[in-house]
């Protein structure tokens, strides 16, 4: 059938792939079954997993077509928080609200925009977003005064890292994401 897609290598599929396996198998494929067979694989926790990392819809030759929505990943993360919290007594919050901090960066949205998207009913869900994003803000806002003190500094990475304390990987990292979050906001 589409092997680049439902093999062991699991990829988001490209919205209308329905209609997509049934004009490629015409006669082959029945509507309900197909239908029953799509449903039971985009809720598996394996499927939202891969949703939840934000990498592209595939289409069925197993070919990047299109962004996952901002709102499709944050609801695979939710979800697959939701099913491994059940499973294990460990606090699985501070590793959800890193993940929806990346969700967010990787979205390119201001937190509004972001929170509009993907704010719904539980208030729970809702809080540790708004917390997320909070912390977004505080990174960026940190990573930018990083950023304005290396430009004034007249110095190489490597010795502003030092003068700093910061490993070098650490430095070049932060001054590369504040660089780029720079040249992405409007006011650049």
């Amino acid at each position: 059938m589409a092997p680049n897609l439902f093999g062991d290598v699991l990829r988001p599929l490209k919205r209308g792939i329905f209609q997509d396996l049934l004009d490629a198998h015409p006669g082959v494929l029945e509507a309900e079954s197909l239908k029953a067979a799509l449903a039971l694989h985009t809720r598996s926790s394996r499927y939202l997993t891969v949703v939840a990392s934000g990498i592209p819809r595939h289409d069925l030759g197993g070919q990047p077509v299109e962004a996952l929505a901002p709102e499709h990943v944050h609801h695979a993360l939710i979800e697959v928080f939701r099913r491994r919290q059940g499973r294990t007594p460990e606090d699985l919050v501070p590793k959800l609200r890193q993940r929806i901090v990346q969700a967010f960066e990787a979205s390119g949205l201001g937190r509004e925009a972001y929170a509009t998207l993907v704010m719904g009913r539980d208030d729970k869900v809702n809080a540790i977003t708004a917390d997320a994003l909070a912390e977004a803000a505080s990174r960026a806002a940190r990573d930018e005064a990083l950023l304005r003190a290396f430009e004034n500094s007249g110095q190489t990475v490597e010795a502003f890292a030092d003068m700093y304390g910061m490993p070098l990987h650490e430095a070049r990292r932060t001054l590369d994401r504040a660089r780029l979050r720079t040249r992405q906001s409007p006011a650049a």
